[in-house]
């Protein structure tokens, strides 16, 4: 469990990261991406970025490769902003957890849409 400042430190990271990737990047390679976490180490020398990509495999595969290749200008960009001794290395990986919810979402709805379509079978003790 991260402590406060962890935390803190984590979501500067991650609104530091958002920020330039909203800026833009020159690297056509990266599509859509959302920063949805960073996991910073406790000595702030790595951190592991969680990031969805709107897309297919192949869009994701490409926005990875375009995201490493830019980890320079975006720990440049970490360094300028925040206040902190080390500038963490960056590693980009695709956050799963999103695709895991849009799956058990996909799944529920289709068991409502088979359970509303399954006629009711008559109770007994209620007479018509």
């Amino acid at each position: 469990m991260a402590s406060g400042r962890m935390r803190r430190v984590n979501e500067a990271l991650r609104e530091v990261i958002s920020a330039r990737l909203a800026a833009g990047l020159k690297d056509p390679r990266i599509g859509f991406v959302t920063v949805t976490a960073v996991d910073a180490s406790p000595d702030l020398r790595h951190a592991r970025v969680y990031v969805s990509v709107l897309g297919d495999d192949e869009d994701l595969e490409q926005s990875l490769a375009g995201l490493r290749s830019s980890h320079g200008y975006l720990q440049a960009g970490i360094a300028h902003e925040l206040r902190i001794k080390h500038t963490p290395t960056l590693e980009f990986v695709h956050d799963e957890s999103i695709d895991h919810g849009f799956r058990i979402s996909e799944l529920l709805d289709k068991e409502a849409e088979d359970s509303a379509s399954v006629p009711n079978p008559p109770h007994e003790g209620f007479s018509s």
